[in-house]
């Protein structure tokens, strides 16, 4: 496999949504022979404030204005940088999105092949003295529909309007680019009638009549090779009261996913792949999810009989950069169909814009799933069977039937993006993929062409065959089922190119990030708060009088690359490396090359931490807990790096390294210092500690130790 012939492939994630229910699609036509890169960019929330914005543009924006609340960054005096208020709620100023376009067409146009666009382009609706109106919202999508025609616009003068662009963009829906915001009714609505205008160019000409119905579309961007599935994810939010799930025919979530099933399964039939995009990601936790379970369960589901086409999904909305990993054991053909009511209700919805609290919960429960992953063995990219001695070797046997095979296929990965809207700091992300055997493929647009049908194959009854081509589960017992399942991949198909390298896969991404603290030339300082509206890194901080801005040149920056990457460690993208990853970053008792080496802390303004001793009192059960004083440091901190680099990563770098510790760090104790505490044995062999655990959480968690601290007071 040549990893040298690579292409530079345009993602910008931002916001959109398209996609027909038909059984047809439009072929590509090239505008110019245009040799594919191997790399594609995604974008993803601006939010502007203004007439005409996007990625969360606001047009209300003014530079020095306050930060707090009541201010929004409108009015009243304040750290409002030139480019952003960095760390904050408010939204993307117009000069912000300006920059960030002009760095793009200097920097990354030549190198991308298409575009992907995750939603939310228009602004946050947080001031009531300016609420937000349909018009407005139009207008600010209209805004960023003519800046990708400023960077990406084709310069030949013909009178095809689909000729308009040099290479595909790929938008899709935000839950901010509708009023009111989340609530998305059955289409066909106003909202799908004015976005076909808006995204007429982006959308094939066979697929506007599916769009109106239900705002989804796909695009070939590497014809005959690669399409690329904009969901609208809106219908599977669970904070939309307008739809109820994804189990009746009734729904629009139903019929969206019968549409992907049809058109993933023609793709298998034409030997395509597919990358599946949206805005609200399928985020989901023992406790918390930001679906409803019926659609995160069809979702998984196809994921899992569509393995060997579906190269991987790429979603926004979140504004912090992590991945999540979807387990296909968790699928539950009764909650599918909507028999089982119990399984349907055991989790809360995600709150609706999720606070600097909320993520630190969101990110920890991701962790403890993970802390029950498999410890991969040595060399974990060598296969079981040693070609040398001819001998199994059991470890790798072991860990590889626990991951569904060699390959990991008992998984699915979805990647986050962080945001271009400041509330870190503005990022854009540079994917890079193989396309060893198909360099000298063309670059296509959009355009009317001859009709591609095919005829669809019937769909499977029977749970049973859930398990067909998978050897590790393939043994089980059939049950029969009303709900029928999507036809899988044949015992012999081999991995698809989401979990073995090969033509497609994606390589790697670099991470961009634009810091605003020393761009914006005002402010050095950095505190974030905790909760509710976040005033950011200066929040009592005023202007000077009559000072104008003064910022320093506007730059994307690297943050990271996961190519060259000495923490990470993934060589690429596939499934099997991040089941890796996330077991590494689950480890409470790391191993030692995962050790963070200590970090000196502050001597002027920590508080003096509490060191706990215990001493046996065996009349009671358990050791009795003594506390005093011992100068000053952490009273918490991480001793895994990986996690730690997670959890830094997730806010694009711009949390204080001390506020980590103390936010996701564990309990310093005097017996072992960044060890969890002691525990009584008795309450082992008594089963209360896993009640404990259950109830409240895990022994690093702040509710725990409150609760660990009443029983045993008790």
């Amino acid at each position: 496999m040549r990893h040298g012939a690579l292409t530079a492939a345009a993602c910008l994630l931002l916001s959109g949504n398209a996609a027909p229910v038909a059984s047809e699609q439009k072929a590509l036509k090239a505008t110019k022979p245009r040799e594919l890169k191997g790399k594609f960019l995604q974008i993803t929330g601006a939010n502007l404030c203004h007439p005409f914005a996007d990625l969360h543009p606001d047009p209300f924006y003014k530079y020095h204005s306050s930060v707090a609340a009541e201010g929004a960054c409108h009015r009243g005096k304040g750290p409002a940088g030139a480019y952003g208020a960095e760390t904050t709620d408010c939204d993307s100023p117009f000069s912000l999105i300006n920059a960030t376009f002009k760095w793009i067409d200097e920097n990354v146009k030549d190198e991308i092949d298409f575009i992907i666009w995750t939603g939310d382009s228009a602004r946050h609706d947080n001031d009531e003295q300016y609420p937000r109106d349909e018009k407005q919202i139009t207008s600010l999508n209209k805004y960023t529909v003519s800046k990708f025609y400023e960077v990406f616009g084709n310069p030949d003068d013909d009178d095809n309007p689909l000729n308009d662009l040099t290479i595909p963009v790929v938008p899709t829906w935000g839950n901010n680019d509708i009023l009111p915001h989340n609530i998305f009714s059955k289409g066909p609505n106003k909202w799908t009638k004015n976005f076909l205008e808006i995204w007429r160019n982006f959308i094939p000409e066979s697929q506007r009549h599916g769009f109106a119905d239900g705002g989804y579309f796909s695009v070939e961007v590497i014809p005959n090779k690669l399409a690329v599935f904009s969901l609208n994810s809106l219908y599977f939010f669970d904070s939309n009261s307008a739809v109820d799930g994804c189990a009746s025919k009734k729904e629009p979530g139903y019929r969206q996913f019968e549409w992907l099933r049809i058109q993933l399964q023609f793709l298998r039939q034409r030997s395509m792949k597919a990358i599946l995009i949206g805005h609200v990601p399928p985020a989901r936790t023992d406790s918390k999810q930001g679906w409803d379970e019926t659609c995160w369960q069809k979702y998984t589901l196809w994921n899992r009989q569509y393995r060997d086409v579906i190269v991987g999904s790429l979603w926004g909305h979140m504004n912090i950069d992590h991945f999540m990993l979807q387990d296909f054991e968790d699928v539950d053909i009764d909650s599918l169909s909507g028999e089982d009511i119990e399984a349907l209700e055991s989790r809360e919805a995600f709150d609706d814009e999720i606070s600097i609290q909320g993520t630190t919960d969101y990110l920890t429960d991701l962790r403890d799933n993970w802390a029950s992953l498999p410890d991969p063995p040595k060399d974990f990219e060598v296969r079981v069977i040693d070609s040398k001695k001819g001998k199994k070797d059991k470890k790798k046997e072991k860990f590889f039937k626990k991951i569904g095979g060699e390959w990991g296929e008992r998984f699915s990965l979805g990647l986050v993006s962080p945001s271009v809207v400041p509330n870190y700091f503005p990022s854009l992300r540079v994917f890079e993929y193989n396309i060893s055997g198909i360099e000298e493929s063309p670059m296509m647009v959009p355009l009317e062409d001859e009709d591609v049908r095919f005829e669809e194959e019937e769909e499977e009854e029977a749970y049973g065959e859930l398990t067909e081509g998978n050897p590790e589960t393939e043994k089980k017992k059939k049950k029969k089922r009303k709900f029928k399942i999507p036809k899988g991949p044949s015992k012999s198909t081999p991995p698809g190119p989401a979990y073995s390298p090969q033509t497609l896969t994606l390589l790697g991404y670099r991470q961009m990030y634009a810091n605003l603290t020393v761009i914006n030339n005002d402010f050095v300082d950095n505190e974030v708060g905790d909760l509710g509206w976040k005033d950011g890194n200066h929040p009592n901080k005023e202007p000077k009088e009559n000072d104008k801005p003064n910022p320093s040149e506007f730059v994307y920056e690297l943050e990271y690359d996961t190519r060259n990457d000495s923490i990470y460690k993934t060589n690429d993208l596939t499934v099997r490396n991040f089941i890796k990853l996330a077991a590494r970053i689950g480890k409470y008792k790391p191993k030692k090359d995962d050790l963070l080496e200590d970090i000196e802390t502050s001597d002027s303004n920590d508080d003096d931490i509490e060191i706990e001793e215990f001493e046996d009192k065996p009349e009671l059960g358990f050791q009795k807990k003594h506390k005093h004083k011992k100068g000053k440091g952490k009273k918490r901190r991480a001793k895994n790096k990986v996690w730690f680099t997670f959890v830094k990563r997730a806010f694009v770098g711009s949390r204080d390294e001390d506020d980590l510790h103390e936010t996701f760090g564990q309990k310093v104790s005097a017996i072992d210092p960044g060890l969890e505490d002691p525990i009584p044995p008795s309450w082992v062999e008594e089963g209360r500690w896993r009640k404990l655990v259950d109830e409240h959480g895990d022994d690093n968690d702040d509710r725990f130790m409150r609760a660990l601290a009443y029983e045993m007071e008790l």
